[in-house]
Order: structure tokens, then C-alpha cells, then sequence
């Protein structure tokens, strides 16, 4: 895959001769899968589309012009972006990546029937094309307020700050179409670790901010958050307390800047969305979106 050679986790149902390969040759632009690392390079030498298909959405922003060295908590080295994928318009692609997430991914079901499901992909970018790192994906109709349905950083881009980031994507997008949302169950257990830790920080955002009362649903309405991802994260943090048959948030400031201190420097650098970067419109907010 590009660069790297990884070994898998998990089986994915691959189809007949591939499946029975002991090792497959994966583009990492189409990702096309071959047998033969001969038939791959042939089909990079043909190939001209280097990066996903439908819209690129999201470009990191550069540097400042006057000091290229710095860097603001949104500017990624290399740059990256971000690709909406119809599942139905590019039905073979999205297949494919699906196919080669179950490798790393024990829950994942979903593999041929993508038409219901957009997909957001994320990319490093440099000279030679977009390489795909990563993605999540997002029923297009979803009654039960999921704004993503399966996330995966692949291992050889671990631990950089994109699986985090993706998951900000997620809630940024849930931002502008106005509603909460929440991830798909089961969460798998690294998607598990990041999700908690995604809403501990944006908890303690809030709550570091706050002056006065403050309820579940003022929290909610400021992250996007689902109120019970909200109530789980506070009991966690045992900022949650019960009274008279009633339970009430106990944010002492003190108690919070110390949490915060914990959790803002613990899993390694947040890579931020820049919503100045960010071209997207809901599905359903015209009739150039609709699908």
C-alpha cells in the first residue's frame, strides 16, 4: 500500500483468487487490488486520477506566508484534505474501501451495499497525489441521529492526530446541518478510546468557559454532542451529581482546569478543523445536494 507494507488484523471477504493471496498490492489512490506488485505498477503507470473521486471538501490550511515554520493547531504537515464519496455514484471505490477498512476493523459488516452511505475521506497531499490515510462513513437518511457509522485511521498513519480529527469532522458537519449527533454502536475498542476522549476535551471546553449554571442540554447545543454522550462523559469525570431526585452538574472550576490540564496533553497533538477551509452543505439543503 503506497510506501508501506502492513500486516492485517482481521479477515475481509475479499473475492476469489485475491482472497487466497498471501499478500495483495493495494493502490492507494483507486484502491484497486492486485495480486502482482507488476500488475499494480502497470496500473499507476495509467493511472491519472490521483486522489478520490467526488469532492474534495476540505484543504488544511498553509502556513503563514511570513513564518513557514509556524504551526497553528489546523496546519498539517504534509497538508491534508478531505473527500465526500457517494457510496452510489462511486459505488466500486467505496466497495473497495470498505474491503480494505475490514482488515483492520473486527464490527464492520457493511462491504457491498453502499449506495445509503457517504463517505468521508481524508488524505495526505504532496507532488505525487492524495494518498488515502483514512476515512469515516455516514448514512445519507439516518433515523437515530448517528453522524458517523464506522471510522478508521490505517496503522501506518497512526498516531499523527487524523483519527481525533476525523471525528471533529464529523461533529463539524453535524454543526452546520444544525442537529446532534453521536457515533453507530458497537464502537470498536480504538474507536472507543478516541470518541471518549474527543467528548472528555469538548466537556471540559464548555465547562472550562461556563460562568454560572450550566445544563446537559447548554453543552449539547454548543457541541453537537448527544446528551447522553454528554451525561456518560460527566459521570466519568464524576462532575455529575444526584440531589434530591434530581441530577445537576458539580463543575467546580478548580476540579475542571484540573482535569483539563490531564486531558488537553494526553494523546498526543489535536489537529483542528479549520471551518474556513470547509466548502460542505447538508444533504438536504438544495436541490443540488439532494441524491
Amino acid at each position: 500500500y503506497g510506501r508501506f507494507e502492513m500486516d492485517t488484523w482481521y479477515y475481509s471477504p475479499y473475492p476469489e483468487p485475491y482472497a487466497s493471496c498471501h499478500k495483495l498490492y493495494i493502490c492507494e489512490y483507486s484502491l484497486k487490488y492486485f495480486r502482482k506488485k507488476a500488475t499494480l505498477l502497470r496500473h499507476l503507470a495509467k493511472l491519472e486520477a490521483r486522489h478520490p473521486p467526488g469532492d474534495e471538501i476540505y484543504r488544511s490550511p498553509p502556513p503563514p506566508p511570513n513564518s513557514p515554520g509556524a504551526c497553528s493547531s489546523a496546519v498539517a504537515n504534509p497538508p491534508i484534505a478531505v473527500f465526500e464519496v457517494d457510496g452510489k455514484a462511486n459505488k466500486v471505490y467505496c466497495q473497495n474501501l470498505c474491503l480494505l477498512s475490514k482488515l483492520f476493523l473486527d464490527h464492520k459488516t457493511l462491504y457491498y451495499d453502499v449506495d445509503p452511505f457517504l463517505f468521508y475521506v481524508l488524505c495526505e497531499v504532496d507532488a505525487d497525489g492524495y494518498h488515502t490515510v483514512g476515512y469515516f462513513s455516514k448514512e445519507k437518511n439516518c433515523q437515530d441521529n448517528y453522524n458517523l457509522a464506522c471510522i478508521l485511521t490505517l496503522p501506518c498513519y497512526q498516531r499523527k492526530g487524523y483519527g481525533k480529527f476525523l471525528i471533529s469532522f464529523a461533529y463539524q458537519l453535524s454543526h452546520l446541518e444544525g442537529k446532534p449527533g453521536t457515533a453507530e454502536r458497537p464502537l470498536s475498542d480504538l474507536g472507543a478510546v478516541s470518541f471518549r476522549s474527543y467528548w472528555t476535551r469538548q466537556v471540559l471546553d464548555v465547562l472550562r468557559d461556563c460562568r454560572g449554571d450550566i445544563s446537559v442540554q447548554d453543552i449539547s447545543d454548543r457541541t453537537m454532542m448527544m446528551p447522553s454522550d454528554i451525561l456518560e462523559t460527566l459521570k466519568q469525570l464524576n462532575l455529575l451529581q444526584y440531589w434530591k431526585g434530581s441530577h445537576y452538574i458539580a463543575a467546580n472550576p478548580k476540579v475542571v482546569e484540573e482535569y483539563w490540564r490531564i486531558y488537553s496533553g494526553a494523546g498526543g497533538r489535536w489537529l483542528e478543523v479549520d471551518l474556513k477551509c470547509l466548502h460542505w452543505q447538508p444533504l438536504t439543503a438544495g436541490p443540488g445536494r439532494l441524491k
